[in-house]
């Protein structure tokens, strides 16, 4: 069995790398994207404050503040002020506000732009008020994290999900088209050898990959690596497979190209959109936020991200991988059980 895995393996393998351009475009299309944001965000921050607000349910409506009617301020609801502590400490808040009972707020005394906030939050409670009232003050301290540096996790996953799925849900259907699978049913070669193949050579092609667009960029750039290596592997490791699963669940029966790719448009992008690849979604609405805990990108970038910026080791990501390992077994057993040579 292994022996003829190992053949078509071996055959995928050559067919990728011989593929010159394709190869390029793999490895050179997430590095340019890192130095782009790397150059474009790197002035100085918007204009807008932006003030965190610990609510009871996690939003704003029915919350009543004197601070809600400042200006120049976007607010973003949060239901946990501890996670939402570290994001002070990091410049991505200017100024935290817990409002579940007398008003403390976290300010970071290394932030310019927090200590504008803060005079904001005390002017907006200065007015005759009790002064059981009177905001508490919790200072911390860190230093800023750049756009660049927080979205690295989510390009090295948008490119493992593109690789993934195109890589082997493309790939599957045209060998059906030109009749490669028809001529490989006609050997001893059972769709789940064929299916393995498949994903094992894949899986090396999307962490080589991965490992060489993160090197690249770490030439170049103070990329934010606090964690374990061991576990961000194993995050991308479990990711790549549940991807890689759900393209053999597209590519399992269809007979060409352009119903594929529309499929697998139709899968990745809203991926993209709601995985917290490009941005936040925590002042997103709350049907936003739980439609994107359905989607796997969405918990391989979050743990990607605990892993590279908040100094994560496996046991903290455990249940992010265990979750892709086991929704790509699923994944598998279901393109097996649908898999048609012709």
């Amino acid at each position: 069995m292994w022996r003829r895995v190992l053949a078509v393996l071996h055959a995928r393998n050559r067919e990728f790398y011989r593929d010159t351009a394709g190869l390029g475009w793999n490895l050179l299309m997430p590095f340019l994207m890192v130095l782009g944001f790397a150059f474009i965000f790197r002035g100085d921050p918007e204009d807008v404050l932006k003030v965190g607000l610990v609510t009871p349910d996690g939003t704003l409506t029915g919350v009543e503040s004197p601070l809600l009617a400042v200006r120049f301020i976007t607010f973003v609801p949060l239901p946990d002020a501890a996670a939402a502590v570290v994001k002070v400490e990091r410049h991505q808040l200017d100024l935290l506000v817990d409002l579940r009972r007398a008003p403390v707020y976290w300010v970071n005394q290394d932030s310019a732009r927090g200590h504008i906030a803060e005079r904001l939050l005390l002017g907006a409670y200065r007015d005759p008020a009790p002064a059981a009232l009177e905001p508490q003050r919790q200072a911390v301290t860190g230093e800023a994290l750049s756009y660049a540096d927080w979205v690295l996790p989510g390009v090295l996953a948008m490119n493992v999900m593109f690789s993934s799925l195109w890589g082997v849900g493309w790939v599957i259907v045209r060998y059906r088209k030109n009749g490669v699978l028809r001529r490989l049913q006609a050997t001893p070669l059972s769709p789940f050898e064929f299916l393995t193949a498949q994903v094992l050579s894949r899986l090396l092609v999307v962490l080589g990959a991965s490992l060489l667009v993160y090197l690249g960029a770490s030439l170049f750039l103070d990329l934010p690596m606090r964690g374990s290596y061991s576990g961000l592997a194993l995050v991308f490791a479990a990711g790549s497979l549940c991807l890689i699963s759900m393209g053999l669940v597209v590519a399992a029966r269809l007979r060409t190209e352009e119903l594929a790719d529309g499929i697998l448009n139709l899968i990745s992008w809203p991926m993209l959109l709601l995985s917290g690849v490009w941005f936040s979604l925590e002042g997103a609405s709350p049907a936003a936020r739980a439609l994107a805990q359905v989607m796997p990108l969405t918990h391989m970038v979050a743990a990607a991200r605990r892993v590279m910026i908040d100094g994560a080791g496996i046991s903290a990501v455990l249940p992010e991988i265990a979750l892709l390992a086991g929704l790509a077994l699923i994944l598998l057993a279901i393109a097996a059980r649908m898999f048609r040579w012709e």
